[in-house]
């Protein structure tokens, strides 16, 4: 056999041989990070791509270890990239910022997929807003309407939250981004697994790094939560109740165990966002203990009033209350009075208040319909509270496709998953259970269409 030199790779270059040989150069870490995430974003280097080891990159390019090291740190802190332990170090799904645009469903379709509450269980606004006997609020004013906080007192306290400290925000969302504000780029953040896409878009937005941690229909998984604990956390974000989108409840018993879990990781920032509390017709455990150091419980309106009626109320240890709005101060600085009082006002009304117990009623038998109808024809079917049904599937897209033409839009799983498996949400907000009946049969025969197809492959 006759010998052959091999030339050794220039300085900067990554030799070939590998998927991503052609997109990774520099000499140093600003370098390495500007060509990675050039290919990144110009969708060479498509998400799940496995990067080369820090040393097989650094032997390659001719560089020491920690300025490949520290070129792979600075793609994680903008979440470019995460570390998948014995996977390997992955390329992670491209963040879509901004309002993602709805399914473009064709006259006739039923909306099912944008997961509103019903307009006929929301209750009217217009005895309610104070046009006439409004008083202007000026610079340096009290930021809340004492009323206001009052109602917050007693609905908390109902669930055995602490509101001593309390805060007013635009919505759950404006508090879940300033309450994240608290921790630091590049800290690890704990989130569902599927959980709402907005919130791991508002922890990208900010530099924080994601871990997903797959939930069941009780809350987070235990041994999960457990191995993510493994390294620190610097924050949880959860819903407790009506969990968007599978619809999940974190039992007392599931939160007796995770309280346990949480118990050695005491300097874990607990986010709470119990969005759907007024309609959602169950009682959730909380991950919340009386000696937490930092913890926050987000409860919103919005489903309950109407999603115009951007207002929720924020309790929390008080350090983290005077952060929050000491943010605030630097921006929209309070709430609108009008909105304060519109939404205390109708807080305050026995009417209103009965009719959040109807509403969480009717929700819950057209969520219940449409599951049953679903398993009497074979395809299971999850959500234990609120407005939202979650159906695991075999692939989602011909799925939706294949429901609109037969007039149902429902909501692809993908944008709510990170590691978790295909599924699609349906919003039963409006779905008498007769028609649940019809979908879920629409839904057997797509599906069993589908199953049969792939044997016949």
């Amino acid at each position: 056999m006759t010998s052959m030199s091999v030339k050794a790779p220039s300085r900067g270059t990554f030799r070939a041989g590998l998927d991503t040989a052609k997109y990774i150069k520099g000499s140093t870490a600003s370098e390495i990070a500007a060509s990675i995430e050039s290919a990144i974003t110009s969708d060479a280097l498509k998400a799940e791509s496995r990067l080369p080891t820090v040393r097989a990159l650094a032997e390659s390019l001719g560089v020491s270890h920690s300025t490949v090291a520290s070129a792979y740190r600075t793609l994680q802190l903008r979440n470019l990239i995460s570390s998948q332990g014995r996977s390997g170090t992955l390329v992670n799904p491209r963040p879509q910022f901004g309002p993602r645009p709805g399914l473009a469903l064709p006259s006739g379709v039923r909306d099912l997929a944008s997961g509103n509450p019903s307009p006929e269980l929301l209750p009217p606004l217009g005895r309610y807003l104070p046009v006439e006997d409004a008083p202007p609020r000026l610079y340096g004013e009290k930021r809340n309407l004492e009323a206001l906080l009052e109602i917050g007192r007693e609905w908390f306290g109902a669930g055995g939250v602490d509101a001593e400290a309390m805060a007013v925000t635009n919505g759950a969302l404006d508090a879940v981004e300033r309450l994240l504000a608290a921790t630091s780029a590049g800290d690890r953040v704990i989130v569902e697994d599927p959980g709402f896409w907005i919130v791991r878009d508002l922890l990208t937005a900010h530099g924080r790094l994601i871990e997903p941690v797959p939930i069941d229909q009780e809350g987070f998984r235990p041994e999960a939560l457990e191995r993510a604990l493994g390294d620190p956390v610097a924050a949880i974000v959860y819903s407790p109740v009506a969990q968007n989108p599978t619809g999940a409840v974190l039992t007392e018993r599931r939160a007796t165990e995770l309280r346990s879990i949480l118990a050695g990781s005491p300097d874990a920032f607990l986010i709470e966002n119990d969005h759907a509390n007024l309609v959602a017709g169950a009682t959730a455990g909380s991950l919340i203990e009386p000696n937490r150091k930092r913890w926050a419980v987000v409860r919103t309106v919005s489903k309950a009033l109407g999603p115009d009626l951007r207002l929720a109320l924020v309790a929390g240890d008080r350090h983290t209350i005077d952060t929050l709005e000491s943010r605030q101060q630097l921006g929209t600085a309070w709430v609108s009075h009008i909105m304060q009082q519109t939404v205390a006002r109708m807080l305050a009304d026995v009417k209103v208040r009965k009719g959040f117990g109807e509403a969480a009623a009717i929700y819950d038998e057209r969520r219940q319909a449409l599951i049953a109808a679903l398993a009497a024809g074979g395809v299971p079917a999850y959500g234990s509270a609120g407005m939202n049904v979650w159906v695991p599937v075999a692939e989602e897209s011909s799925l939706v496709s294949q429901m609109i033409e037969r007039g149902w839009g429902i909501c692809p799983g993908e944008r709510f998953r990170v590691r978790s498996e295909a599924a699609v949400r349906i919003t039963i907000s409006t779905l008498e259970p007769d028609d649940a009946r019809k979908l879920a049969q629409d839904m057997a025969e797509v599906m069993r269409g589908a199953d049969s197809s792939a044997r016949s492959a």
